[in-house]
């Protein structure tokens, strides 16, 4: 069980953050978060997991490793995902979209996660939660598209650097309410909002970190409504839906940040269900260091739009 002191740096710091920077290797916040509320986090002893729990100087946090390993995601070959790129390190999938990227609890089944470790099981090792099945990153339940996953600890440590890298670049494929202008540069800081963070708000909420969203349009239809291409680097939680949101624009079918006007469009134009696609990431390789760009095919709205010039849905 690794245990770390804490330095008079630290103190004060919320016991999440410290413990994100203290372990290190491509652990977020969020993860160390579940750390805690699985009950596997102790400081000075005793079990901690008070909400804004805070780390004191000379302090002993203590992580329980076990309990980790125990929770590792269960195989579930009836997720079905169609394989994109895989090698010795990677192992690159195509979310679709109606299912989560990995289950919040180790005997959860139809997720994403579920479907990788079903196809390669030793990607349930890779990442430092279990849960998470190795992956590098994640993608909204109703957001489609590129999803990494790492098949070895060191490979899904380099994974994480090289997403977090300003060379690495992902795209995404939206339909949005409105005429945005055929091209665009919307910059604005995202924090997380909410007792469970579950949304962000753009130059506001919580810890909020910079972020930048370009995007073109690739055709105009009904509506009006546009089918635009965003580019972005790093990525935020929620960062292309709260953006084009901010702009005016929200991508139809977001339950959170569409509006009335949003709404009423998707309703009379038969959207269904959030129309966001991760397109492709480029990155560098994690083990080899070459450029590689993972693409994904477009889902059926946005091919049919691009092909009709957005006209309704039929």
């Amino acid at each position: 069980m690794p245990t770390f002191a804490v330095d008079a740096a630290s103190a004060g710091l919320r016991l999440d953050q410290f413990l994100a920077r203290a372990l290190g290797g491509g652990w977020s916040v969020h993860a160390a978060r579940r750390l805690i509320a699985a009950g596997r986090v102790r400081a000075d002893g005793r079990r901690a997991g008070k909400k804004g729990e805070r780390v004191t100087a000379g302090q002993a946090i203590t992580v329980e490793e076990e309990g980790v390993a125990a929770a590792a995601v269960v195989p579930d070959p009836g997720v079905v995902l169609p394989v994109l790129f895989e090698d010795a390190a990677l192992l690159a999938v195509d979310k679709p979209a109606g299912i989560p990227s990995h289950p919040l609890r180790a005997s959860e089944r139809g997720t994403a996660a579920n479907g990788i470790v079903a196809l390669c099981p030793e990607c349930a090792s890779a990442s430092h939660d279990p849960r998470e099945g190795g992956l590098g990153h994640r993608l909204d339940r109703e957001t489609s598209g590129v999803l990494l996953a790492a098949r070895s600890r060191p490979a899904w440590e380099a994974l994480r650097a090289a997403l977090a890298e300003p060379a690495c670049e992902k795209t995404y494929v939206a339909h949005v309410a409105g005429s945005p202008p055929a091209q665009a540069d919307f910059a604005g800081s995202i924090g997380r909002v909410g007792r469970h963070g579950a949304r962000v708000a753009v130059d506001g909420g919580r810890h909020p970190l910079p972020a930048r969203t370009a995007w073109e349009v690739l055709a105009a239809g009904a509506g009006p409504s546009a089918l635009v291409r965003a580019r972005l680097h790093a990525g935020r939680a929620h960062q292309v839906r709260a953006h084009l949101a901010a702009a005016g624009h929200p991508i139809l079918g977001d339950a959170l940040y569409g509006d009335d006007a949003a709404r009423a469009l998707a309703l009379a134009l038969g959207v269904g269900g959030l129309r966001l696609h991760a397109e492709s990431v480029r990155l560098r390789h994690p083990t080899t260091g070459a450029p590689l760009t993972i693409a994904a095919p477009l889902p059926a709205w946005a091919a049919d739009f691009a092909a009709t010039g957005g006209g309704a849905d039929r």
